[in-house]
């Protein structure tokens, strides 16, 4: 497959690996690099009681300079790579979606579509059903 595949969770932002019924996914956003100093990589902002990143913050900061930007427009940037077995046609294949959850069977997910037969494969939030 030609899509790069992250070796560590602390290059990404959302990552998820699932078996369904009758196919499977592997999902990523990569983190992006800073756009002040080029080298760090935005991530949300580190408690430093926890040592663990701030889940509900409503930015990202650079681990390296500090510079900051805010949630909406940092997500509107950040794209969802997939590689997946398609649950209609039975055949391997990747794809990307914008990082932002859409309505799908009546669940959000983030929209991947087949590139051999262009089924829709949602990838759901918390392992979400969809509705029949």
């Amino acid at each position: 497959m030609g899509r790069t595949q992250p070796t560590s969770m602390d290059q990404c932002i959302y990552f998820t690996n699932r078996n369904t019924e009758d196919g499977k996914i592997k999902a990523w956003a990569f983190k992006l690099k800073c756009e002040e100093c080029g080298d760090g990589l935005m991530g949300k902002p580190i408690d430093p009681k926890t040592k663990k990143p701030k889940i509900r913050a409503t930015e990202y900061e650079c681990n390296k300079c500090g510079h900051t930007e805010e949630k909406k427009e940092h997500e509107a940037k950040v794209t969802v790579e997939a590689v997946y077995t398609c649950p209609a046609c039975g055949k391997e294949g990747e794809g990307e979606s914008p990082y932002k959850r859409k309505k799908w069977k009546g669940v959000d997910a983030y929209v991947i579509v087949c590139e051999h037969c262009g089924e829709k494969i949602g990838i759901t939030k918390k392992m979400k059903a969809p509705k029949k």
